[in-house]
């Protein structure tokens, strides 16, 4: 390989490794240096006959971009996860704002009638219009009119009692909004740090595959296959599948699998859940909400939350939760095969089980 073109590779691989720890965090620098004046010195064309890079190049590349899609999606991960939490607390202020307003109402209506009663009592002398109308010369009856002013007065302290419980309710009702509205605030931050670490991650992927001729390209396409096709092989050849007790899909297992792959072909978008685009756990939890089963949102909840069950025992339908993150999500179609969405710039698409490096498998439905 020419030195031009090797050198234009390391430089590549190094900025971008540059970019991506500029967009961790918390990274403190040194001051920048002063910026040097431009230069009146013609610039050197680059060498375009360098012959093209070499595997052993491209293979540094290929681990670059896997490591830089992985990040980008853990980073989903944490974007979706932010989402869905905000979509519960919106959902939780929407019911509070509902409670609140009932609230006032009811105490508003309290209020009223808790008035009604103190200006009765007060025009008969503490007593109310019918009980001075009971009152005669038959002991009798104003004995019963005296009951119904102690019962009277036991309604009105009863309506008291029920003011003072509503005027507290709505006191806490307001307490948690508050406290919903600033658990809104820090997901939609999080949220948003999120998503740049997303975008600068692919974008640091796009300008290391940007630096690649179309052949050298091409040449990665078959490198990145190559190293997916060791992973199952050697997967296999582990004898995993030899004694498999895996039994037939369920209904529902059935009806998440033809969901999953009828969306063969549609590109991966980070945060997407259908029905156009998907990343790998919206695919995933769109095909079993297909099936009537609700699971969680992301490829980390699914494997929190889900039964998990031996690889051995997978049957269509259930999930491969991949990395030692849990940061993807397939699911398993039989044969040692599974389909998903894989990273930005594919698609929805089959590819061997172990492909991958597996942590476990779970069960949705279960």
């Amino acid at each position: 390989m020419g030195s031009g073109k090797r050198s234009l590779l390391a430089a590549a691989v190094t900025v971008v490794c540059a970019v991506t720890v500029l967009a961790v965090p918390g990274t403190a620098f040194a001051s920048p240096s002063p910026t040097p004046a431009p230069s009146t010195a013609p610039t050197t064309a680059p060498d375009l006959t360098a012959p093209p890079a070499t595997n052993e190049d491209l293979e540094a590349v290929r681990e670059k971009l896997d490591e830089l899609y992985h990040d980008a999606a853990v980073a989903t991960d944490a974007y979706n996860a932010a989402e869905e939490q905000a979509k519960k607390q919106s959902a939780e202020l929407v019911e509070l704002a509902k409670k609140i307003v009932k609230g006032r109402e009811k105490l508003d209506d309290l209020k009223d009638r808790a008035g009604a009663a103190a200006r009765s009592q007060y025009r008969g002398g503490g007593l109310p219009d019918e009980a001075q109308l009971l009152l005669s010369d038959d002991p009798g009856d104003f004995l019963d009119g005296a009951g119904r002013v102690i019962q009277g007065q036991r309604a009105t302290k009863g309506l008291l009692g029920e003011m003072t419980r509503t005027q507290e309710d709505l006191e806490q009702y307001t307490k948690d909004a508050s406290a919903q509205w600033q658990k809104l605030e820090n997901n939609r931050k999080a949220k948003a740090t999120a998503q740049k670490k997303i975008e600068k991650q692919i974008a640091a992927a796009e300008k290391l595959e940007s630096t690649l001729e179309k052949e050298e390209k091409e040449r990665l396409a078959r490198l990145q296959e190559q190293a997916a096709q060791r992973a199952q092989t050697a997967w296999l050849d582990t004898g995993i599948l030899d004694d498999a007790t895996s039994g037939k899909a369920t209904a529902q297992g059935t009806q998440a699998v033809r969901y999953a792959t009828a969306q063969i072909g549609k590109p991966y978008v980070w945060g997407a859940e259908g029905p156009d685009t998907f990343d790998c756990s919206g695919l995933t939890s769109q095909a079993w909400a297909g099936a009537g089963v609700t699971i969680p949102r992301t490829s980390q909840e699914q494997w929190r939350q889900l039964k998990q069950v031996a690889v051995k025992d997978m049957r269509p339908g259930d999930l491969i939760i991949y990395f030692d993150d849990a940061s993807h999500v397939a699911m398993y179609v039989g044969d040692g095969t599974m389909v998903h969405a894989p990273r930005p710039g594919r698609t929805v698409t089959l590819a061997g089980a172990g492909s991958m490096p597996i942590l476990g498998v779970v069960r949705p439905g279960a």
